[in-house]
C-alpha cells in the first residue's frame, strides 16, 4: 500500500506504484516545466462528492507551480448536499447554524496526470482536510484510505479492477434534456452484446475514450458492446485499491465529457429503460501479503484453491452486504436494476463463475478474485470499494465461516437471501450495522443515512411520469 506523507508546503507529494512509467502521469518537476513552456496552462484541483461527481476548482498553472501546491478552500457544503445541490438541513458537518465554511482541497501529486481531451490541462485528485488539516472522515477518499489502512494493520494489499456498463445515445446532453430523457436514439438499435459490427460504428467515440483515458493515465484492457442496444463496457486494468478508485472517477467524469464532445451523450445510471438492461459496475478485488506480495487469496492445498483468508474475507462480504448496498446501490433508480434473468443480481450468495449471485469467484493461482456484481454503475467508485473492504475485513476479523457455494439459477432459489429491495431498505440496513459503524465512524456512518433518507423524502413528495400516464386520465 502507498502511505501518503504531507509535505511543508501541505500538498501530498508521493507517488503510485509504477506511475512514472505511466503515460500521462506527471511529476512535480514535470508540471513545472510544462507550465513554464506554456505547454500547460491549467490545472483541475478535485474532489468527489457524495454522489461520485467532480467538484473544484479550475487553476492557472502558473498560480499553481508559484502557490507550490498548498491546496485550496471550498465550501462545506459540497459533502452535505445532494444531486441538484440542495442544503439539506440536519446535517451535523455543514448547516446554516455552523456557518457553511470552508475546507481544504489537499492535491495529492500522486495523482497529478494530463487530460488528454481536454487541451493545456493536467488534473490532481485532492483530500479533503479541516481547518486544522486533519482529513475529513465522511470524505469518500478519505473513507477508502481508512479501510486500505486497516487492511495495512491485518498485514494486506487489496488490489481492485472495475468493469463499468454505459448507455451511449447520439443525442447531445441538451437535446435529451429538452427531450426530458424520453425517447432517446441510443447509438444502436438492437442488442450489441459482443458484436465487432455494432461496436465499430460506436468505435469513434469507445476509441475515443480508450485511447484518451491511456495518454492520461488510465490504463485500459478492453472495450465491448453489452446487452442493451447503445450499452457499452470499457474495463480498466487491475491495480491497488486507492489507485483503481482514483482512475475509476476520472474515468466516469472523463467518458461522459469525451461523448459530449462527440456530440453524444453517455449515462451511467444504473437502470435508465425499464425494458432494457441495467448498468452495473462490477469490483473485483483480491488481497496480497504486504511482505511477500504473494495472492493472500490463494491457497494450493485448499479446496478450489480458496485460502482461509479468502473465504473469512467472502464470508464477511457476504454477511454484510446488506448494510454495505446503500454504497452499491445509492440512488432510488439503483433498485429497479435489481431484477431476475437481467444478468443483475437479486440474491446475497456466492458462485464460482455464475452470473446469476451477487458474488462470484473467478480465475485461479494468483488470480484467484472476488468479484461484487452487486453494484450499480451509479455508485461512487471509492464509497463502492470502503464498503465492500469494510465488509471483507470483518470477516477476517471474526473469522467468519463461509456459506456453501450456490449452483445452478439463483434467481430461482428460496432459501438465499435477498439483496434490499429499495433504497428505505438500504438506507435501514446501514444505520443498524455495527460494523459499518466500527469501520466508518459512527458519525460518518450517521451523515450518509441522512443524505439517503433525504434522498428517500424528495422522491416521496415527486410527481412522476408513471403517475401522470395512469391517473391523469383515468384516476
Amino acid at each position: 500500500m502507498n502511505v501518503n506523507t504531507i509535505n511543508d508546503a501541505g500538498a501530498r507529494d508521493d507517488e503510485p506504484s509504477g506511475a512514472s512509467a505511466i503515460q500521462g502521469r506527471l511529476k512535480r518537476d514535470e508540471l513545472s516545466a510544462a507550465v513554464r513552456n506554456g505547454t500547460l496552462d491549467t490545472v483541475v484541483l478535485c474532489m468527489t462528492d457524495m454522489q461520485g461527481r467532480f467538484n473544484g476548482k479550475r487553476l492557472t498553472g502558473r498560480f499553481f507551480v508559484d502557490s507550490n501546491f498548498a491546496g485550496t478552500q471550498i465550501c462545506n457544503y459540497l459533502l452535505a448536499t445532494d444531486m441538484e445541490l440542495t442544503l439539506i438541513p440536519g446535517f451535523e458537518a455543514a448547516s446554516w447554524e455552523s456557518g457553511y465554511g470552508d475546507f481544504t482541497l489537499l492535491p495529492d501529486l500522486g495523482t497529478l496526470r494530463r487530460i488528454d481531451w481536454l487541451p493545456g490541462t493536467a488534473l490532481v485528485l485532492c483530500d479533503v482536510v479541516d481547518s486544522q488539516r486533519r482529513p475529513l472522515a465522511h470524505s469518500p477518499r478519505q473513507m477508502l484510505q481508512k479501510q486500505i489502512a486497516r487492511l495495512a494493520d491485518l498485514g494486506y494489499v487489496a488490489d481492485m479492477a472495475g468493469e463499468f456498463e454505459f448507455y451511449l445515445y447520439n443525442n447531445t446532453l441538451q437535446e435529451a434534456r429538452v427531450k426530458c430523457y424520453r425517447q432517446l436514439e441510443p447509438s444502436s438499435w438492437y442488442p450489441e452484446d459482443g458484436v465487432i459490427f455494432q461496436t465499430t460504428r460506436d468505435e469513434p467515440v469507445i476509441r475515443a475514450i480508450r485511447n484518451g483515458m491511456e495518454r492520461s493515465g488510465i490504463p485500459i484492457e478492453s472495450s465491448k458492446g453489452e446487452w442493451g442496444p447503445g450499452q457499452q463496457e470499457i474495463n480498466l486494468q487491475y491495480c491497488e485499491a486507492l489507485e483503481m478508485a482514483d482512475r475509476s472517477v476520472i474515468y466516469k467524469h472523463g467518458a461522459k465529457e469525451i461523448a459530449a464532445q462527440h456530440g453524444k451523450s453517455a449515462t451511467f445510471m444504473a437502470k435508465v429503460d425499464e425494458q432494457q438492461a441495467g448498468s452495473s459496475f462490477h469490483i473485483h478485488v483480491s488481497l496480497r501479503h504486504r511482505d511477500s506480495g504473494q495472492s493472500a487469496f490463494y491457497d494450493p492445498r485448499a479446496q478450489q484453491g480458496m485460502s482461509q483468508t479468502f473465504r473469512h474475507f467472502l464470508a464477511g462480504a457476504i454477511a454484510n452486504a446488506d448494510a454495505a448496498t446503500f454504497f452499491w446501490a445509492p440512488t432510488i433508480n439503483s433498485y429497479k436494476r435489481f431484477r431476475a434473468s437481467t444478468f443483475a443480481p437479486t440474491r446475497l450468495a456466492w458462485s464460482v463463475d455464475n452470473r446469476t449471485t451477487g458474488f462470484r469467484v473467478l480465475g485461479g493461482g494468483q488470480a484467484l478474485r472476488l468479484e461484487c456484481r452487486v453494484a450499480g454503475a451509479d455508485a461512487n467508485p471509492y464509497l463502492a470499494f470502503s464498503a465492500l473492504l469494510a465488509a471483507g475485513i470483518d470477516g477476517i476479523d471474526r473469522q467468519r465461516e463461509l456459506e456453501p457455494a450456490t449452483a445452478g439459477n439463483s434467481y430461482a432459489a428460496t432459501n438465499l437471501r435477498s439483496i434490499p429491495k429499495s433504497l428505505a431498505s438500504a438506507v435501514h440496513q446501514l444505520d443498524e450495522s455495527n460494523v459499518m459503524r466500527e469501520a466508518f465512524g459512527t458519525q460518518v456512518v450517521d451523515h450518509y443515512v441522512h443524505s439517503g433518507r433525504w434522498e428517500m423524502e424528495q422522491f416521496d413528495l415527486a410527481v412522476t411520469d408513471w403517475e401522470r400516464l395512469r391517473l391523469f386520465e383515468r384516476g
